[in-house]
């Protein structure tokens, strides 16, 4: 009997040492991560991005110093603004190619059909609406955008049909639109660039005063993103009390407002801290009729500053700021709208549902083939977008103005997490991706490597971004 009640206490005594082995104390980072749900893969994105942004700022620092966090010319808010505006054009296109990733599809016509849409609008303001209406007639730029949103949808609905309905393979109908729509885009400009474009539409492109919103809009826009943040939280908070889901501590509602509410704030202080280039800034003036006094025009440094009706020195008036451009707020409105599709719409659970089992999906009574021309209908409305971005940036359209953007858009759409076997993708995690990408273009370019270099390291990110993925998916399975 003692022998028995010994070996009783011995195995209640080992009991919790041997618990303890398997389930350890988890650390404070572990612990945070856990309360506040943040997504793993989404830190690990932007710590890399982080971590890129600084690399270059010190690289170009020791080549050329400037007044970069670390003494270099990649984080100062002349190149975080200029960052920002290229990524726009990608990060649209981006989101809509999860979508299409996600239904186990691919889209490889992105580019050249980009490239079709901007110059078939470019040549209805240039060579029709401006002969007809009048140059500068307001409702040139309404048609342009109108044709370009237009016959983005029709041709991505006509990829989709083919793919669904004729059951031609996605590679095999978008790779043949790759070099169709390529080929009909020059044709259509005849070889030439077109231009230049109707002047409100040139707005869209965020090249002009006109395109931006200035610190005062900038700030407003941001304190309404900073609402908007709390709201979601509110929202999805009473969500889980209504449907007595689990529910973050109120610690990390809380924190999770504080973090979105600080990233929003400090991004538009950087924003706002980007003064008018000093050549725009003359131009401007002799477009407005504004005669700069003597010897401004030898200034030199970006900052230029304005007094009254006259562009003086920075001591003697105040500065003028650009804030967000137009194409940056476009794509945070896509991001967000696509965001609320991809998640809050039956819609977007179609999708998901199809791309994690097709033929489940078919069984529980989805529409797959009509699913399928949506998908690539709305993938035809996000190049529009992009068209009008690209095209509004340039003031032209070519045949060439989206050569390579399928490749970019596909790598940012993979890096951003979105697995290639389907089912699986963020809106949020390919805007992250499109931003990577542009940013390490931005930073070779900033160091002056050839464009050859460029495309190595792009190529290369791709593929180790496939890896990491893999090797993240086969140790959560």
């Amino acid at each position: 009997m003692t022998g028995s009640n010994d070996q009783e206490g011995l195995g209640a005594k080992s009991a919790p040492a041997s618990q303890g082995l398997q389930r350890p104390n988890k650390g404070a980072i572990r612990r945070f991560i856990d309360a506040t749900e943040l997504d793993t893969r989404m830190l690990g994105m932007v710590a890399a991005l982080v971590f890129v942004w600084c690399v270059f700022d010190i690289w170009s620092g020791l080549l050329r110093p400037n007044d970069g966090l670390f003494g270099g010319a990649f984080l100062t808010p002349r190149n975080l603004w200029t960052l920002l505006v290229q990524t726009s054009s990608i990060a649209v296109m981006a989101t809509g190619m999860v979508l299409v990733i996600v239904m186990r599809h691919i889209d490889l016509s992105v580019g050249s059909m980009l490239s079709l849409v901007a110059v078939v609008s470019a040549v209805m303001q240039v060579f029709v609406l401006g002969p007809e209406l009048g140059v500068g007639h307001p409702s040139i730029w309404i048609i342009g955008v109108l044709t370009a949103l237009a016959l983005g949808t029709l041709i991505g609905a006509f990829n989709g049909f083919l793919i669904a309905y004729a059951q031609i393979p996605a590679f095999i109908v978008t790779l043949g639109g790759l070099i169709a729509f390529s080929g009909t885009a020059f044709l259509v400009a005849k070889g030439v660039t077109v231009a230049p474009l109707d002047k409100t539409f040139k707005t869209i492109g965020g090249n002009t005063p006109e395109g931006w919103f200035g610190p005062g809009w900038s700030w407003a826009i941001a304190i309404v993103a900073c609402l908007i943040i709390i709201l979601a939280i509110i929202s999805g908070r009473r969500q889980r009390m209504r449907f007595k889901f689990p529910l973050r501590p109120a610690w990390a509602e809380v924190t999770l407002a504080i973090m979105g509410s600080a990233v929003v704030l400090g991004a538009t202080a950087v924003i706002n801290a980007y003064p008018w280039p000093f050549g725009l800034v003359r131009d401007y003036a002799a477009a407005n009729g504004i005669t700069p006094p003597p010897g401004v025009e030898d200034r030199t440094g970006d900052a230029i500053c304005t007094a009254g009706d006259k562009i003086v020195r920075c001591a003697e008036g105040l500065s003028e700021y650009t804030g967000y451009a137009l194409p940056v707020i476009i794509a945070i409105v896509v991001g967000i709208v696509m965001t609320f599709i991809a998640t809050r719409t039956r819609f977007g659970r179609y999708v998901y549902a199809v791309g994690g089992n097709p033929e489940a999906a078919e069984l529980a009574g989805i529409n797959t083939r009509l699913l399928t021309v949506k998908v690539f209908a709305l993938m035809g409305l996000l190049v529009g977008i992009s068209a009008i971005i690209s095209s509004a940036r340039l003031d032209a359209a070519t045949n060439a103005l989206g050569q390579l953007n399928e490749l970019y858009v596909i790598a940012a759409t993979v890096i951003g997490g979105t697995s290639l076997a389907g089912g699986i993708g963020t809106i949020y995690g390919a805007m992250i991706g499109a931003l990577m990408m542009q940013s390490i273009q931005s930073g070779m370019a900033l160091l002056n490597l050839p464009a050859a270099y460029q495309n190595i390291v792009v190529g290369t990110v791709l593929v180790f971004a496939v890896w990491v993925d893999q090797v993240y998916r086969r140790r959560v399975k």
